[in-house]
This record gives C-alpha cells, sequence and structure tokens, in this order.
C-alpha cells in the first residue's frame, strides 16, 4: 500500500465528482470530505462538462435508477473520458436485474472505468460467472474469489475491488486480499457506496495506477472500521456509521500500516 498517499490526499483536497445513490449521496458526501476530497454531488446533465473539467475524478453509482439519471450517467462519463479523467463505477445489483445489466452494458460502450468497485454477485456479472446474487447482497456461488474478479479485470481491462468479509483489488495481474475490516460493514446499507467514494479520492490522487489507489482506499476504509468496531464497548450499526466518519477524519497512516493484514501476489 502506498504509505503517503492519504496525507497527500488530505493536503491536496482533491474535487470528485458522484452520480451517487439517492439512498446514500449524504454518506458518500461526508465521507469523501472528512477523508480529505472535496465532493460535488450532480444531477444535471448540463453542468457535466463544466464539472468534470474542475474535478480529479468522476464516482457513478446505479443505486436508484431513473431515465433522467441514466442521462446525466452518460454526459457525465462522455465528458470524463473525453477528459481523461479517472472514473470509478458502482454496478448496484447489476448481478441480479436485467434492467441494470442493459444500463451498465450502455456504460460501457462510452468507456472503461478505472476501478469497479462491487461485491462478489456484482463482480461476477462482469467475469460471465454463474452466481447466485441476491440484490444489493453478494449472494453465493462457487468460484473462487480472487480468480473471479481476476476473470473480471482481464476481461473489462480494468482494476476490480471485490468487497466482503475479505477484499480483493486486482487489475488481472496483480492481487490484493485486506482482511481487516468488521461485519459491521454488512450491517450498514451505506458502507459500499461510501467506499466507492473514498477509491474516487484515492484515484484521484493516482490517477495513472488505479490499483494501487484501489488497494489505498480499500485498507484505509477496511482499518478505519475495524478499528472502530473494537473500540466499541458494544458493536452496533446505529452508532457505528458517525463514529466511522470521526475515525477516518483523525486515523494515521501509521495506524493503518501497523494494523493492516495484506497478502500481495502476482
Amino acid at each position: 500500500m502506498n504509505q503517503t498517499l492519504l496525507n497527500q490526499l488530505r493536503h491536496t483536497n482533491p474535487i470528485v465528482a458522484n452520480i451517487s445513490n439517492h439512498v446514500t449521496v449524504d454518506q458518500v458526501a461526508n465521507v469523501q470530505n472528512v477523508i480529505g476530497a472535496s465532493p460535488i454531488m450532480s444531477s444535471a446533465p448540463e453542468e457535466a462538462a463544466d464539472i468534470v473539467a474542475i474535478a480529479q475524478a468522476i464516482t457513478v453509482n446505479i443505486g436508484t435508477l431513473a431515465q433522467p439519471q441514466i442521462d446525466q450517467m452518460v454526459t457525465l462519463l462522455q465528458a470524463a473520458y473525453q477528459m481523461h479523467k479517472p472514473v470509478v463505477l458502482d454496478p448496484v445489483a447489476v448481478g441480479s436485474l436485467t434492467y441494470r445489466q442493459g444500463v451498465i452494458d450502455q456504460l460501457l460502450t462510452l468507456g472503461t472505468p478505472d476501478i469497479i468497485r462491487g461485491n462478489a454477485g456484482e463482480i461476477a456479472y462482469f467475469a460471465g460467472i454463474d452466481w447466485q446474487a441476491n440484490g444489493i447482497d453478494a449472494g453465493s456461488g462457487q468460484a473462487d474469489i480472487v480468480d473471479l474478479a481476476q476473470q473480471a479485470a482481464r476481461k473489462l481491462n480494468t482494476t476490480i475491488l471485490l468487497t466482503g468479509p475479505t477484499d480483493v483489488v486486482t487489475d488481472g495481474t496483480r492481487v490484493t486480499q485486506i482482511f481487516n475490516g468488521t461485519p459491521l460493514f454488512q450491517t450498514h446499507v451505506g458502507s459500499g457506496d461510501m467506499l466507492t467514494g473514498v477509491c474516487g479520492a484515492f484515484v484521484g490522487m493516482l490517477p495513472d495506477d488505479p490499483y494501487q489507489a484501489a488497494v489505498a482506499a480499500a485498507t484505509t476504509f477496511a482499518v478505519t472500521g475495524q478499528l472502530v468496531a473494537e473500540a466499541m464497548p458494544q458493536p452496533l450499526p446505529g452508532s457505528f456509521y458517525p463514529q466511522l466518519l470521526d475515525r477516518l477524519f483523525t486515523v494515521t497512516t501509521e495506524e493503518i500500516s501497523q494494523k493492516a493484514q495484506l497478502k500481495e501476489s502476482n
């Protein structure tokens, strides 16, 4: 993991433009803000080019789809790819809903995201592997998650961040497994969306190496969540989120490096 990236992010305050899930728009904005980025939440196609021009990264989340939002995604992504700005895609529930698969396929015709963050059921769609996805939940399947993530990364020539009890980051060749975290992430609906937002902040700082950006983002998020849960007398989901924001604001690179449990391979 890049040990200095978090400090650089806090010093630089990269602007991240977001098309967010309506359920978690405030959570994404808050997590980007406390980690050191400057979030812009966008919903008007008319401003897409201007927003992309000033942003260091773009995140697109398909969690709550409507045609105006899809039009905004298309317009924003077209501008992002034309201006060579890094893109993070969150394909919420794509593994189980045909309509969302069509939307994702449409978005992929515009260009290739630099990072795709999703659970096993969502990433299995990109790999073309059979998986019993269950809405926004990962569901179940027989494939090895590292192999699944690598196949998706190679097929799309991108960086995959597959999240779950163990996070897997891969560009198809390099692989990092992250064994930190807490079960409280699974009890909070916005955890994945927030991590997508954190990926946007980190890749805005490291656009030429989205793999290392994704590793840094996932490690920072997982370690911080674990630190919060371990410090709670009784780990409960209702009080986890505000404490997670507080801890992301104060966590240090030294704490992350000391606590991180990573396995890297090629």
